[in-house]
Formats: C-alpha cells, sequence, structure tokens
C-alpha cells in the first residue's frame, strides 16, 4: 500500500490522481476531510502509517525551518515505528541550496537516509508556474528583480510524472537522489520578450518594501527574496537533470511560464 501526504495540494493531487489512473493501490493523507486518511503534522498522534508499505512524503515546507524539520521528524519516527518500509520524499534541486528555503530540506533528506528505511529522494527543481506567477506583469511591466540570470525551472505536471515513475515500482529507485529540474533555462527577460511585455526589474530595497506591504504570512518574503536573489546571482541554472530519465518528453518551461505570466497583462 501507497500513502501520498499532503493530498490537497497541487503537487500531490496530481500525483494521487495518476496512481489510480496506474492502478496503484494507493492512499491519500492530508488535513482535508476528503483525504483517505486525516493527518495533521503538527499533532503527531494522527499520523497513522498502518498497513503502509512506500510513504511519498511530500514536503511540509509552507512554515519556517524549525517547524518543517519537526514535522518531517514526527513523520519518519512514526514511520519507522509503524513498519514502513520505503520513503520517497519531494526535496529541492541542488541548485536551490541558495535559497532560503533549502535548510530544512537538506536535514530532512539527512535524516531520512539515516533512517534504516528504505529510501528514494526527488529533488524538484522551482515549478515554472511559481516563476511565471512571480514575473507576471505589474501596471504592465515585469518588474520582480530577477536580473538576468537563467532558472532551469520545471512543469509540476512533469514532477508529478516523475513521481509516478517511482511510485510504479519503488524498488528499482531504491537509494536514488533525482535531480527534476528543467530541461531549458530561461530568464525574466526571455519571458518578457516572449509575451511582449518590457523587463524594468525594481532594486532589491524597493521588492522587499513592497512585499512588506503585502498579507504575508513571516517566512514568506525571506523565501521569496532568496528567489530573487539567487536568480540574480546566476545559481537557479544548472546543466544537467534526471528529468529526461524518469518523464519521456518533458514539457517546455518556459511556455508554461509564460502561459501564467501572461495573466498578468
Amino acid at each position: 500500500m501507497i500513502l501520498i501526504t499532503g493530498a490537497s495540494g497541487q503537487l500531490a493531487s496530481q500525483i494521487a490522481t495518476g496512481a489510480k489512473r496506474l492502478g496503484l493501490t494507493a492512499m491519500t493523507a492530508s488535513r482535508s476531510p476528503d483525504a483517505d486518511r486525516r493527518m495533521d503534522f503538527d499533532r503527531p498522534e494522527t499520523l497513522d502509517f498502518t498497513g503502509i508499505e512506500t510513504l511519498f512524503l511530500t514536503s511540509a515546507g509552507y512554515a519556517e525551518d524549525d517547524v518543517v524539520m519537526r514535522r518531517h521528524g514526527a513523520v519518519l519516527d512514526a514511520a519507522r515505528a509503524q513498519g514502513v518500509k520505503h520513503v520517497i520524499y519531494t526535496s529541492l534541486s541542488h541548485s536551490g541550496d541558495h535559497l532560503g528555503f533549502a535548510l530544512a530540506h537538506r536535514w530532512t533528506e539527512r535524516e531520512i537516509q539515516a533512517s534504516g528505511l528504505r529510501w528514494t529522494i526527488l529533488r524538484n527543481g522551482l515549478y515554472a508556474e511559481l516563476i511565471g506567477a512571480l514575473v507576471a506583469p505589474r501596471d504592465g511591466r515585469i518588474a520582480v528583480p530577477f536580473g538576468h540570470g537563467r532558472i532551469s525551472a520545471v512543469a509540476r505536471a512533469d514532477l508529478a510524472q516523475a513521481a509516478l515513475s517511482v511510485l510504479a515500482a519503488p524498488e528499482r529507485h531504491t537509494g536514488r537522489c533525482y535531480d527534476l529540474t528543467g530541461t531549458h533555462a530561461f530568464s525574466a527577460a526571455e519571458i518578457a520578450s516572449r509575451i511582449g511585455a518590457p523587463y524594468l526589474p525594481t532594486d532589491f530595497a524597493t521588492e522587499r518594501a513592497g512585499l512588506e506591504g503585502l498579507p504575508l504570512l513571516p517566512f514568506q518574503p525571506p523565501m521569496l527574496m532568496s528567489i530573487a536573489s539567487s536568480a540574480t546571482a546566476g545559481f537557479l541554472e544548472t546543466q544537467e537533470t534526471d528529468l529526461e530519465a524518469l518523464v519521456a518528453a518533458p514539457r517546455d518551461p518556459l511556455e508554461i511560464a509564460c502561459a501564467i505570466a501572461m495573466s498578468g497583462l
């Protein structure tokens, strides 16, 4: 039996739907009442892995580092105690090491590898959909300070397909880390050219001040600023990816990012 956590999220919901389509014996878990098992990573007493052999752990990264590490640690403790055999984890690509949310991912990878369980780590790149949303024009221009650095973003649907390739035969992927970035990097300037909007990025101070005025959670402004600074510094491009080892025909991430960015025009 497979259990897919975070099933109310966009990535995990695609994986759960795909698993059923493939005829895999899979269940979902989340805080949503629609999940097969109600689980709250902040309440360890709700972590029920009875009868689960393969746990697909979708990162609970929507929080500060200490919160995410506490959540993931509780899940791993419960999984090991309740007989789970294999953990598949959605981590962050190697090119994301400079991002403000990388720490909890690397900590979780280390804990999984030391857990005694079989494991597979899917190091997902930034979603092309996210980049498209971040660069969506403001007042007719793209203003996000991404410099001219290129980003190896990847379509969310491709990450779901990669996950399904592993879930279809987990034993074949034991002990593997897959770096799942896009096959073609692109810049904010390329998006601007493609959609016909001027690229006139603000400076970091202006962007930071703008974020402070939005209704964001405390961890979100530094997270978003780290994407901008990493892009500007050129750290979000990679020349190597394992995506094509798991996905036969990856989608064009630039096309997907542009489609999302167009909504701002």
